[in-house]
């Protein structure tokens, strides 16, 4: 970690990604806080320092928490540390929420710190998991067949030559198990043409995927939706940062959905059932960087908010066959 980067007393260890619109737009900020994906701490100390009179930081990694302490610790108690995931957050406090923020990018302290296994740029044990729980990425990479694996890079990175890349990594794991990254990458690479400059490494895609595998990070999201709609009071805001399409479009579609009543009948069909919108926009579109966010913080480039106000409505589960949830989820 570059000398700049390194946590200090009086700073988080990297560049909150949209701090200063997030900000804005939730403004003014008051009242009970939750923060469901602390990290490095950046939104929770910006809520703070906005006017926030107490935050709840919660992460699934204990970790985050010991490397915040120099500076968490001049909150006092206005700053509470959970170890829990976001789709938990109603079960976190009794006190009905003012706000919710959600940071859904991996925070830079793992990508990092090569133990962690996120990053394809330091070898390290093929791990990704953000808790300590769980089958890792290892596990996945050597004992899924080669049909889910496919699977897994094709819904969840994208990737075009899933097919590929599987049968290649099947091939590999019969000769020796993939216990690294660099390891995994060199084989990922080795199916595709070497990019041209100012392109993402071959393996950035399939690298994601299983991260996301690993983690359930989109069941996760959608479960925190939820949750955040069941925690928050009336007139409390809610706001999202994604960092890649499958994300964003769970989170819009969800908000859209709950913003929106049900559609109405016609003189062909009975009239349907209407629900009271849960939330309101405040964001009609998504909020991305502007140059000076994107020229100090080459992270930020494919970030995307989103912020909705509670309405009084009850909270309900989400119809998940309306979020555009990749298929691979719908069938297993």
């Amino acid at each position: 970690m570059p000398a700049a980067d390194r946590p200090t007393p009086d700073a988080p260890p990297h560049i909150p990604v949209l701090l200063r619109p997030l900000l804005e737009a939730v403004a003014p900020v008051s009242g009970v806080w939750l923060d469901g994906t602390f990290g490095a701490g950046g939104y929770s100390r910006g809520l703070l320092e906005a006017g926030a009179d107490r935050v709840i930081a919660v992460d699934r990694d204990p970790m985050v928490f010991d490397m915040a302490q120099g500076w968490a610790a001049g909150f006092g108690d206005r700053l509470t540390m959970v170890e829990g995931t976001f789709s938990g957050m109603d079960t976190y406090t009794d006190t009905a929420l003012d706000g919710v923020v959600l940071d859904l990018g991996v925070s830079s302290m793992q990508l990092d710190q090569a133990e962690r296994g996120f990053s394809f740029a330091k070898d390290g044990p093929l791990d990704m998991r953000m808790g300590a729980d769980g089958p890792t990425a290892a596990d996945l990479v050597n004992d899924l067949p080669e049909s889910a694996l496919a699977d897994i890079l094709h819904y969840y990175g994208e990737e075009r030559a899933a097919r590929r890349i599987a049968r290649a990594i099947v091939a590999a794991r019969a000769l020796a198990p993939i216990t690294t990254t660099i390891h995994l990458a060199e084989i990922v690479a080795g199916c595709l043409p070497r990019p041209r400059p100012g392109q993402i490494h071959p393996a950035t895609r399939s690298f994601q995927a299983i991260r996301i595998a690993v983690n359930d990070e989109l069941g996760e999201l959608v479960a925190g939706l939820e949750a955040a709609e069941r925690a928050l009071a009336p007139g409390g805001k809610l706001a999202v940062v994604t960092f890649h399409s499958l994300e964003d479009r769970i989170v819009k579609r969800f908000l859209q959905l709950r913003s929106a009543t049900s559609a109405g009948g016609s003189r062909h069909a009975p009239e349907i059932r209407q629900d009271a919108p849960r939330f309101t926009l405040m964001t009609r579109r998504a909020v991305g960087p502007d140059q000076d966010e994107t020229a100090t913080n080459p992270r930020a480039r494919s970030a995307k908010l989103r912020v909705a106000r509670r309405t009084e409505a009850p909270a309900g589960p989400a119809d998940r066959g309306k979020l555009g949830l990749p298929k691979i989820m719908e069938t297993g």
